[in-house]
């Protein structure tokens, strides 16, 4: 494979990783989540703004971005480099507002366009406004090298930071502004690391050294640098001096004029150092994405488990309901009342039980001759079974929300909702129409049982309502097979139920009517309990990842590492 052939094949897996990495949600709450986040977001900005620009372009000049905290004189330095306030600087902070690239005019063409940091603005002849970049064309600046002053690091200015980061993160080089008083400060030395870890080339500029302490100051700096990991790091002194007309005077500024002027002379040392930033940028892909890799595998497990509390807790709801329906309690109360007030339970009892013919009309005057009392039945079993998977579904949604808070990052999903540890406001009227709608199911089972010619007959005495009704009645009891007139529930109603539909159906049409029905009422049941459920996990699905994007992560990773 030649270079060039390679250099594609390494810019295509960039753009496949940067499209994975892009795609990521980590919206859950989990410690290290912001982390990965801003992780994440920093490997998508370094792809974009110069692995892609750079491996398109490797004869582009080189971009040193000029970097450090609040009052370093980057400002200063950049300005009595190139013997012109190109830069402004001063003590009122934030200064530099928006970054100031500096080139020498045969280089203006590599950055006007979208090359690099292809999402900021260019401005020339005036200052950019925030989110920009001032291009400035200057000759002192030789061919082949450019310097980028960048916002403070530490600048109070949250967009400024995150600007200053940016361009840290596009850069071949940095120029890391320090002094003598502030060169241990943290802020500096957590972006040195992230440059050590991705591999970028740094130099130091020891900023305003008083000269009788110029030897321990770098004594110790250079000390601090090895602890760290980066003892090859060039070390730069500029003893302090009086500024004149705002810039370093030349003698305070030689060593520093005399290290880039090297640099800018020798082609293959820029060409050296841009191989070895871009080297260490791509090796450093790996481990960042690893890690980011880890977070989103936290993510989905966490999410897994949030889930499976969900569900745990609403088919422990559905469990409740279908005991309720087995254990005969639906057939206490109004429901048992208003089947005595249909049937005329002793009577017909003791008529069935004898075995004294069906007593056609009778039935037809105690049942289909009495609608109000039907009405009253169907009525009653309804409100009995939307009360029963109410209950049930305030009680998953109680148990749902407790085993959530438990959970840091479920809490804080509960806290940005609606009160979820109850059934929801809408639940009764829905239970309403799913048992209207069983309710019509049973009836219309009684009618297919009853297409037979002799089953018809005796259908036409009891009614298709009524034999409706006892279907439903018959639902609401266990008895391990539903035949046998041996079981009484809630004052023998259940018996007598099955006695009316095995008379006109025969007992293995009554088993099979009861378990249709049972099983439609708990999948009715079962529809409306996971409706109440998706009010926890909707919340989840915003904030989650695929379940296949860390497998897609690695997989790029690997095709990343084959074309290289």
């Amino acid at each position: 494979m030649s270079t060039s052939e390679r250099s594609n094949a390494v810019s295509d897996g960039l753009i496949h990783l940067r499209d994975e990495l892009a795609g990521l949600e980590l919206g859950l709450d989990l410690s290290g989540a912001e982390e990965a986040r801003r992780a994440r977001n920093e490997l998508v900005a370094q792809i974009d703004d110069y692995l892609l620009p750079r491996l398109r372009q490797m004869d582009a000049p080189l971009l040193m971005v000029v970097g450090g905290s609040t009052g370093a004189g980057k400002s200063t330095l950049v300005n009595s480099l190139v013997g012109s306030e190109v830069s402004p600087a001063g003590v009122l902070r934030p200064t530099t507002r928006a970054p100031v690239l500096v080139c020498n005019p045969e280089d203006m063409a590599w950055f006007q366009d979208d090359r690099i940091l292809p999402g900021l603005p260019r401005t020339t002849g005036g200052a950019a406004a925030p989110g920009g970049i001032q291009l400035v064309a200057i000759d002192a600046l030789p061919a082949g090298l450019a310097l980028l002053d960048s916002p403070d690091i530490d600048s109070v200015v949250e967009e400024n930071r995150a600007l200053a980061s940016q361009l840290l993160a596009a850069a071949d080089s940095w120029l890391f502004v320090t002094t003598a008083a502030r060169y241990a400060d943290a802020v500096p030395w957590e972006l040195l690391h992230a440059a050590r870890d991705r591999g970028t080339a740094i130099s130091l500029v020891l900023n305003r050294v008083p000269p009788e302490a110029a030897e321990e100051v770098s004594s110790h700096l250079r000390e601090m640098l090895a602890a760290r990991g980066l003892a090859g790091t060039e070390l730069l002194v500029v003893p302090e001096a009086t500024l004149a007309d705002g810039f370093v005077p030349p003698a305070a500024l030689a060593g520093v004029r005399a290290w880039l002027d090297g640099l800018a002379a020798d082609a293959h040392a820029r060409a050296a150092l841009v191989r070895r930033t871009l080297t260490g940028a791509l090796d450093s892909l790996s481990p960042r994405v690893q890690a980011v890799e880890r977070t989103i595998r936290d993510q989905l497990a966490t999410i897994g488990e949030l889930r499976a509390a969900v569900e745990t807790s609403y088919a422990a709801g559905l469990a409740e309901v279908d005991e309720t329906v087995r254990s005969g309690s639906l057939l206490r109360g109004e429901v048992l009342s208003r089947w005595h007030e249909v049937v005329g339970t002793g009577d017909v009892m003791r008529a069935l039980e004898s075995r004294i013919g069906w007593l056609r009309d009778r039935l037809r005057a105690l049942i289909t001759g009495t609608p109000a009392a039907d009405a009253e039945l169907e009525a009653a079993v309804e409100t009995r079974i939307d009360s029963v998977v109410h209950a049930a579904a305030d009680r998953a949604a109680e148990l749902a929300a407790n085993r959530w808070r438990q959970e840091p990052s479920g809490r804080r999903l509960l806290e940005r909702s609606a009160r979820l540890d109850a059934a929801s406001p809408r639940l009764l009227a829905a239970i309403g129409g799913e048992v209207r709608a069983w309710q019509g199911f049973v009836f219309e089972l009684v009618r297919e049982e009853g297409a037979d010619k002799r089953t018809t007959a005796r259908l036409a005495s009891l009614g298709v309502n009524g034999a409706g009704l006892t279907v439903m009645l018959a639902v609401f009891v266990q008895t391990g097979g539903l035949t046998g007139a041996e079981i009484a529930v809630a004052g023998g109603t259940s018996a007598l139920s099955q006695k009316v539909l095995e008379a006109i159906f025969g007992d293995q049409a009554v088993r099979a009517l009861a378990d249709r029905a049972r099983g439609d009422l708990l999948a009715r049941v079962e529809r409306l309990l996971d409706a109440e459920a998706e009010r926890f996990t909707d919340l989840l699905a915003p904030v989650s990842p695929s379940k296949e994007s860390p497998d897609r992560l690695r997989a790029a990773l690997q095709t990343l590492a084959r074309a290289r």
